[in-house]
Order: structure tokens, then sequence, then C-alpha cells
């Protein structure tokens, strides 16, 4: 395996990615498995339209000091790495459109045709109350993975969880999904505009 590859495909999705604003600057997480208990992911204070080298930090299952250096989602990655053999990459976005509309739906059900052929249907995840999400979000994310057989997790106020074997299939869907969600609130405008 090619670890500079690898991470050169992060930093490219990561620049794809910003330029859509499913990244902000300290916002979001992307990370690629490198071995059976090893991972490479951002750090803390990484710059997403800007990854290199310096912004990744391979890290081991068994927590040591590095860790205190990585995003705060690492916990969260190692739980689905540990979870789900074929997560090979890992990434939490905060799409606009998709995140919007995860506010006021419990489902996502396209209108348009490569977001219903892609997905047909999306449950969108309620994690309640937000002042302990994040403890419960390394147990919750990689269980709701396991249980519903399913590639992307959104999640209610919070942005999406996408794991895939490759970058490109990754970015396919997100990116079909964030279409989709922009499409059903153009929709729904322009319903309620109608009816005015």
């Amino acid at each position: 395996m090619d670890k500079q590859h690898i991470k050169r495909q992060l930093a490219s999705f990561a620049l794809s990615m910003f330029r859509k604003d499913f990244f902000s600057i300290y916002h979001g997480s992307l990370s690629a498995k490198l071995d059976s208990n090893l991972f490479t992911i951002n750090i803390k204070s990484a710059i997403f339209d800007s990854i290199n080298e310096q912004s990744l930090i391979d890290l081991f299952y068994n927590k040591d000091y590095r860790w205190k250096e990585a995003s705060i989602d690492a916990s969260i990655h190692k739980g689905i790495y540990r979870q789900i053999s074929d997560a090979k990459f890992i990434t939490f976005t905060m799409p606009p459109f998709t995140t919007a509309f995860s506010l006021n739906h419990s489902t996502i059900i396209p209108k348009d045709y490569f977001g219903f052929k892609e997905f047909g249907k999306i449950h969108i995840y309620d994690p309640k109350k937000f002042e302990d999400w994040y403890e419960r979000a390394v147990s919750e994310i990689p269980q709701y993975f396991q249980q519903t057989n399913t590639a992307i997790m959104v999640i209610r106020g919070y942005g999406v969880y996408a794991f895939s074997r490759d970058i490109p299939t990754m970015v396919r869907q997100l990116s079909i999904l964030e279409r989709s969600c922009r499409i059903l609130m153009l929709d729904h405008s322009q319903s309620r505009l109608d009816i005015d």
C-alpha cells in the first residue's frame, strides 16, 4: 500500500469538498485505513483546502500521544474501521443543503433521477440532544452503519458520515445526495410560492 498516494488522494478529496462547502476551515474530518490497526486522519487544526503531509497524522487503534493532535472525530473513525470491513475511507462533512434539509424531515426521498437511482430513500438519524452527542457518537455511528447496511448516515442538524472502499464512490454519493437535497428544497420553496 502506497501511503503517499493515499494521502495525496485525501488532499485532493479535501480540496474538492472544501470548494463545495462540505468542509469549513476547521470543521470536518477525513481518513484512510492504512493497515489492520492503523489509519491516517486530519489533525485538529487542518485547513481543508490545503491538506498536506503535515495535516494528516497516522494513528494506531491503541491510543498514544498522537491522538491529542488528531481530529476530534478520530475515535468515531476508529470505531467504524473496527466494525465495518468495507470501510477503507471515511469522512464527516456538513453539506449545507443536506444538513438544512435534515432539520425538518425524518427521511430524504429524492425527486431527481440520479438521487432516486442511487439512494431511493435515506433515513435521517436523530441524535436527540446535542449536549452529550460526541460521547454517544463514538458508539452510535458505527452501530448505525452496522445495523442499517448503508454507507451514508445523515444526522439531523449535524452533518453526514460516509465511508467507502474508494474515494471516487464516496465523492459521487455525497455530491448526488447534496444535489438531491438542494432540488428538494427548491421544489419545496416553489410549492410555497405557488400556494401564496
